[in-house]
């Protein structure tokens, strides 16, 4: 018996709808206004948030955009780490060894000098570990900090696959 066989008699009797794509845009209010969910888990208000998140986007550096919304560099910060960007000052190793120190497995004073971190920069790293990103926030600051559907502006500063054949 073959696939015709099989298929003989099998007839389509309705049609399918064509309903178009489901759309959820939640960006219709202002990133503040996004963020004043999380506010009471943030060490700022939403609006400094919003601010830092902005500049911070617009490729500034978390100091500066830390200045821009009139906050301490640590805790614009902390905002971003719970918004979810990357901004642990240390490394893979360095943060191991501040898990290392968390777990009590190295004194303070152990941990700083092999994760070689000021204390500003020890102080950061342990907020980080210690702190999960808020559930829900990356979603909220993801429109403003999605990488620029332009392209990369440094593409053509980094080497490629076929430059290394040229060697």
């Amino acid at each position: 018996m073959g696939l015709s066989d099989i298929a003989a008699g099998v007839e389509v009797t309705t049609e399918q709808r064509d309903r178009g794509v489901a759309t959820v845009d939640d960006t219709d209010g202002s990133l503040a206004e996004r963020l004043a969910t999380y506010e009471a888990a943030l060490p700022c208000s939403a609006a400094d948030a919003a601010t830092v998140v902005e500049a911070y986007a617009e490729g500034q550096s978390v100091g500066t955009a830390a200045r821009v919304a009139g906050l301490a560099p640590v805790t614009a910060a902390k905002a971003l780490h719970l918004l979810g960007e990357s901004v642990s000052p240390l490394g893979p190793t360095g943060r191991e060894i501040v898990r290392d120190w968390l777990a009590a497995e190295l004194s303070r004073s152990e941990a700083r000098e092999l994760a070689a971190a000021t204390e500003r920069e020890f102080a950061l790293a342990a907020y980080v570990e210690t702190h999960d990103t808020l559930a829900g926030a990356e979603e909220a600051v993801a429109s403003v900090l999605a990488p620029d559907p332009a392209g990369d502006p440094l593409a053509d500063t980094r080497s490629d696959l076929d430059d290394l054949q040229d060697l």
